[in-house]
């Protein structure tokens, strides 16, 4: 699949999707996310639900109006809040057979699959994710089935109201749980498929207890998938494991981490074979961190990357950008930010340029 029709716009497979989950990407806005080549956003259904809400958000005309993005947008459906604030503090809620209670500030937020689609709906999204239940891979076999019989409830359930509800050409994507136990994810999938759902995403988290790529049961779980359709691969986000990730078939990217590193001053700058001769090789380590307070740019008139074409490599050298952060200027972080994302595009651009057989090797 080379790129996915949307009513938003049309987006170029495999893409990277920057995370704005409360309907922001922190620190830039619209105009300069499209300048970096971002074509689509993701923000949380669940965290919206909460600030401004739902109704808030139908009556300014949407997500696009509102926050003033007017391409693709991909609200995931707050599963990931079980396993993120849920499962660390179970005083913050509890999930039931039918919904997930949020308790959080003294208010109480109550999340069905019926509510979470009517949601998605009224926010006016081009990608609207089913509920479910997320895991981690080290998770026991008990709590794996657990979450997989309930993803596979709550699909069913989400695909009957996005049915009856839908009035464009929003699409519905499931999310395969099962953590490590492949005839788990093989249930899952096969359920999910039986739903018609128009795309999928591999659920849980994706990496180790090690922080490693859990790349076996990625890479099963994307066989698992419909062919000639979109395999997302969620929350996968460093370059390496991107690249991994794209080899193994999946073709939709999402993670916090590039906008998280610019904002604790460490940009992504392709290696010096790239800064030479532009051709990126991403069968090796194919990057490099630059950090910004380093001391040695205090009178580097360089730009980060001599190759990057976004607005912050055009005007401003690594010694000011230096200076902004050793100031605590808000600055820095908003051209760390452009920089990366720039960074992250341009990784997709060569991804969407290669043939597959190129996109992977090992990686330190």
């Amino acid at each position: 699949m080379n790129e996915l029709n949307l009513p938003h716009g049309t987006v170029k497979l495999p893409a990277f999707f920057p995370d704005g989950t409360r309907g922001v990407v922190r620190c830039v806005d619209t105009a300069d996310l499209e300048a970096c080549g971002v074509k689509g956003i993701v923000m949380n259904a669940y965290h919206l639900m909460t600030k401004p809400g739902a109704a808030t958000i139908k009556a300014l005309g949407g997500l696009h109006a509102f926050t003033g993005w007017k391409n693709p947008i991909v609200t995931d459906s707050g599963g990931f809040q079980v396993f993120s604030l849920l499962r660390e503090n179970s005083s913050m809620g509890e999930i039931r057979p039918n919904e997930i209670i949020f308790r959080k500030d003294g208010k109480k937020t109550v999340l069905s699959p019926e509510k979470c689609i009517q949601s998605q709906l009224a926010y006016g999204s081009d990608i609207v994710m089913s509920l479910d239940y997320c895991t981690h891979p080290d998770d026991p076999p008990a709590r794996q089935a657990e979450a997989v019989a309930t993803t596979i409830r709550w699909g069913k359930k989400c695909a009957e109201t996005f049915k009856t509800l839908k009035k464009n050409d929003s699409l519905l994507f499931g999310i395969i749980q099962g953590g490590n136990e492949k005839l788990l994810r093989k249930e899952c999938a096969d359920a999910l498929i039986s739903m018609g759902f128009s795309g999928f995403g591999f659920g849980g988290w994706p990496l180790d207890s090690q922080g490693r790529l859990t790349e076996e049961i990625l890479a099963y779980t994307a066989e698992l998938m419909p062919e000639n359709g979109v395999k997302y691969a969620m929350g996968v986000g460093r370059p390496e494991n991107i690249v991994a990730c794209a080899h193994m078939g999946y073709n939709l990217f999402d993670c916090v981490i590039p906008t998280r590193e610019a904002r604790h001053n460490r940009l992504y700058v392709f290696n010096d074979e790239f800064e030479n001769t532009r051709n990126i090789d991403l069968r090796g380590n194919f990057y490099r961190y630059h950090y910004i307070l380093d001391d040695e740019h205090r009178r580097d008139s360089r730009p980060v990357s001599c190759v990057c074409d976004c607005h912050t490599c055009k005007n401003y050298s690594r010694a000011y950008l230096r200076h902004l952060a050793s100031i605590g200027d808000s600055l820095s972080s908003r051209l760390a930010t452009i920089h990366n994302l720039r960074f992250y595009t341009i990784l997709m651009e060569k991804l969407q340029s290669k043939p597959r057989s190129a996109w992977h090797g090992e990686f330190a």
